[in-house]
C-alpha cells in the first residue's frame, strides 16, 4: 500500500522553554530537564514488581464464568501471572524486572529477582496459562492490552543475552505463539478502532505488537498490524487532543495513535500525516499540561499518573522520529517529572503497575 502525499508543509522550530516548577520530585531537576534512569532509580522501580509478582491478593480476575471450573484462586487459574492485582500487571511487572536486569545486572536484589522470574516463568506454568486461554469463552481474555504486554515481555526476554533469558524465552514461547495467533485471527474482524484512554485502546495494542513483530522479524504479524494502520488511521485528521484527558485515562487516544503511525509510515509520509492529525503539536508554543491527580489512593483516579508516563513515551518517540519536533521532549519531561515521585507512596492501586509505565517512559528518553 502506498501513502498519498497531501502537500502540507510542517512549520517547526526548536525547543520549548521551561514552565513553572512542580512539587518536589524524586530526582532534583529543573522543570523541563530529562529524568535519567540510573541504577538508583532502577532499584526503586524494581522494588515495585518485585514486591507483587508473587502476591496473590488483592486480585481482580476480570473473568467471565462459563462453568464451575473457572472458580478458583488466582494462582491456580494463572500459575505464572497471578500477582500484582491483575493478569496484565503481573505480565508487565515481569517485563520491568527483565528490562532492569538487562540494563543493570548488578541491581540490588538481583539474585532474588532472578529466582522469582525462574519460578514464575517455568514451562509448566506456561502450560497452565495456555490452558486458561483455551477454556471455553476465554479466547478474548486480555485482548489486546494484556496480549500487548505479553509480547513486550517476549521481546525483552529474547533480547536478554543471559542464560536465564534464553531459558525463560523458550518457556514463554508457546504462550507467545498463542497470543500472536490471537492477534492475527482477531485484527481482520475488528471493523472499527477503539479510541479510548484505557485498556482496550487499539493503537496501544497494535504498537506493542508492531514492536515485537519488527524486532523478531515476524512478517505475518507485522503485515496484520500494518493493514490495520492503513485501514483505521491513514485518513484521520484534527484529533481533538483538547478533549483529553478523560477522568480515568492512562493512555492518550491521540498520542497513542500518532506513536503507532510514526512506527509504520516512512518519516517523510509521517510528517505530512502528523501535520494533518495534530497540527497544534507542530508549533513551538504548543502546551500540554500533565494530567492532575487529586487522590492517589483511588485506583481509578491514579490512572492519570500512568497517562503522564504514556504521553511521555509517545512524545519522545515522535520527537525522535522527526528532529523538527524536538520541542515535544520538554513536554514529555514535564509529564514524567510530575508523576515520578508519586509511584513509591505505598498505595497499591497505583504501585502495582505504575513502575512499569515509568520505566517504559524512561527507556525512551534518549
Amino acid at each position: 500500500m502506498k501513502f498519498k502525499h497531501f502537500g502540507y508543509i510542517l512549520a517547526l522550530l526548536i525547543i520549548l522553554g521551561c514552565r513553572d516548577k512542580q512539587h518536589t520530585q524524586l530526582i532534583t531537576l529543573s522543570h523541563s530537564d530529562a529524568p535519567l534512569l540510573n541504577i538508583a532509580q532502577g532499584n526503586r522501580l524494581a522494588a515495585l514488581p518485585l514486591g507483587c509478582i508473587q502476591v496473590q491478593y488483592p486480585n481482580k480476575l476480570g473473568q467471565t464464568l462459563n462453568d464451575s471450573t473457572h472458580i478458583n484462586n488466582p494462582k491456580s487459574l494463572h500459575p505464572a501471572f497471578y500477582g500484582c492485582f491483575d493478569w496484565h500487571s503481573a505480565v508487565h511487572g515481569h517485563w520491568s524486572l527483565v528490562s532492569l536486569l538487562r540494563q543493570f545486572p548488578n541491581l540490588e536484589h538481583a539474585d532474588k529477582i532472578r529466582k522469582q522470574l525462574r519460578a514464575n516463568i517455568s514451562y509448566k506454568n506456561m502450560q497452565g496459562e495456555m490452558a486458561y486461554f483455551n477454556m471455553k469463552g476465554n479466547q478474548s481474555y486480555e485482548r489486546t492490552y494484556g496480549w500487548a504486554w505479553l509480547l513486550k515481555l517476549a521481546e525483552e526476554l529474547h533480547a536478554w543475552e543471559d542464560p536465564l533469558g534464553r531459558e525463560l524465552s523458550a518457556n514463554l514461547q508457546p504462550l507467545t505463539e498463542l497470543i500472536i495467533e490471537g492477534y492475527i485471527n482477531f485484527l481482520p474482524k475488528l471493523k472499527y478502532p477503539i479510541r479510548v484512554g484505557e485498556h482496550s485502546n487499539t493503537a496501544f495494542g497494535l504498537s506493542m505488537a508492531w514492536d515485537y513483530a519488527n524486532a523478531m522479524g515476524h512478517n505475518d504479524l507485522k503485515k496484520s498490524v500494518e493493514e490495520c494502520v492503513y485501514r483505521f488511521y491513514l485518513n484521520d485528521a484534527s484529533c481533538p487532543i483538547d478533549w483529553e484527558p478523560s477522568g480515568f485515562d492512562f493512555l492518550s487516544p491521540c498520542l497513542e495513535e500518532a506513536n503507532l503511525v510514526r512506527k509504520v509510515l516512512p518519516k517523510k509520509e509521517f510528517k505530512i500525516w502528523f501535520d494533518r492529525f495534530l497540527p497544534s503539536l507542530t508549533h513551538l508554543n504548543f502546551k500540554l499540561e500533565p494530567g492532575g491527580v487529586t487522590d492517589r489512593t483511588d485506583g481509578k483516579l491514579v490512572h492519570l499518573d500512568g497517562l503522564n508516563f504514556s504521553r511521555a513515551w509517545c512524545l519522545y518517540g515522535i520527537s525522535a522520529s522527526i528532529p523538527e519536533y524536538e520541542h515535544l521532549k520538554a513536554i514529555a519531561n514535564d509529564h514524567i517529572n510530575y508523576s515520578l515521585s508519586s509511584i513509591v507512596d505505598g498505595n497499591y492501586g497505583g504501585t502495582h503497575w505504575l513502575g512499569t509505565f515509568a520505566l517504559h517512559a524512561l527507556n525512551n528518553t534518549h
